[in-house]
């Protein structure tokens, strides 16, 4: 039998206001929510307003605010002793990747047995249904979302761990563009990227399937056509409507498809130098689709007549090159930095090398790529990305 599965949440709501259905249905699923956020979207008043609904649907809650990084298993075992003694009953996530991945994680661990890494690979499976959790992104990114995957840096062995299983699918999606406006132009650039490589991975991976196919072209298309002027014009509420969709749509294809190499070898420089996901994603993006263009250049063409329809019957090299200029342009026009000008020390990065390549490898993600690579390539391609140089923007 050949057959694919498809997970989402129970629930999504999008669009500009959605914010204001966050107290109605914590209502229908709790009493008492943990709310998972971080001192900026406090900062920028958003933390009040998801108060003031809780507040007006009759239910309290308390907040776990120290996220202040990638989120790793420290985090998750804070927020997780505040869920306990608290007596929280439902979890409200609001804020990026780092807080939707922390509040996913300690709602598994507050119903089910075991410590976090054991669920990794799926050595432990949750087998208790988690506390309901609602999803609220503040960055068009990760679409974590709309995803039952969670990426939790395990501390002991500097390794973040890729964890994927049903429980990890929030109850309810609510995705409020308005939420976005005040993200800063260099968040917007990497989590815009991270949403791109979501979308692209999940539709040259070995796993794609035709449902997954339709969801990440659409995402493709709508960042291609509306990430830099969300970069360059953030108030512009249609730009950031479209990207938020787009990164809710990437995460939805990916996690029922695949990632591929440029995540696999990601999380290991989050990992050991603290770079955030999407940053580090974007900085391997050019290097790794370089490297993987030619096992893949049907689906690139098919990229490339999906975003322009009037190059059907040109030459397959031609189009695949162009999308693949493209994307790399549009990292360069994004001010995406190569890796030693993001500040990494090179002697450092050298000798971690061989791990990083290993634990690449050990994440499965590279084997979903179009072309699999050794660890040895692996080593080359981050000596590659680390001082990566863009071409010449290309003449129109």
């Amino acid at each position: 039998m050949n057959f694919s599965t498809v997970h989402l949440p129970k629930s999504i709501f999008y669009g500009e206001g959605s914010l204001e259905k966050v107290g109605e249905e914590a209502k229908k699923l709790g009493s008492k929510a943990l709310v998972v956020s971080d001192n900026i979207i406090k900062e920028v008043g958003y933390l009040e307003k998801c108060h003031h609904y809780l507040e007006q649907a009759g239910v309290s809650y308390v907040d776990y605010l120290e996220i202040a990084s990638e989120p790793t298993d420290h985090y998750v075992t804070e927020a997780l002793k505040v869920t306990n003694e608290e007596a929280c009953d439902v979890i409200v996530a609001l804020g990026g990747g780092s807080c939707i991945d922390t509040a996913k994680a300690v709602a598994v661990l507050a119903t089910n047995d075991g410590e976090l890494s054991e669920y990794m690979g799926a050595k432990r499976i949750a087998e208790n249904k988690p506390l309901p959790l609602l999803a609220v992104p503040t960055t068009a990114g990760t679409g974590s979302e709309a995803t039952d995957v969670t990426v939790i840096t395990n501390t002991k062995n500097d390794v973040k761990m890729m964890i994927k299983q049903p429980a990890f699918m929030p109850e309810i999606a609510i995705v409020d563009p308005i939420l976005t406006i005040s993200s800063p132009k260099s968040i917007t650039a990497a989590t815009g990227v991270d949403a791109l490589t979501h979308a692209l991975e999940a539709y040259i991976s070995r796993k794609a399937h035709p449902f997954t196919d339709q969801l990440a072209l659409s995402a493709i298309k709508l960042i291609m056509e509306n990430l830099l002027e969300a970069y360059n014009n953030g108030s512009n509420v249609e730009a950031r409507e479209k990207m938020i969709y787009a990164s809710m749509l990437g995460g939805i294809a990916f996690s029922n498809s695949s990632v591929c190499l440029v995540h696999g070898m990601s999380r290991p420089i989050g990992a050991l130098f603290h770079v955030p996901h999407g940053i580090s994603n974007a900085m391997l993006l050019p290097t790794v689709l370089e490297y993987s263009k030619e096992s893949c250049i049907d689906r690139l063409v098919e990229i490339g007549e999906y975003l322009s329809p009037g190059v059907k019957g040109f030459p397959k090299g031609e189009v695949s090159e162009n999308v693949v200029s493209d994307i790399v342009e549009l990292c360069e026009k994004l001010g995406i930095p190569n890796l030693k000008s993001w500040g990494i020390n090179e002697e450092q990065f050298e000798q971690v090398l061989e791990k990083m390549a290993a634990d690449a490898i050990a994440s499965g993600s590279p084997g979903n790529n179009p072309k699999i690579p050794t660890e040895e390539e692996i080593v080359v391609l981050y000596k590659k990305a680390f001082v990566y140089e863009y071409p010449a923007v290309k003449q129109s």
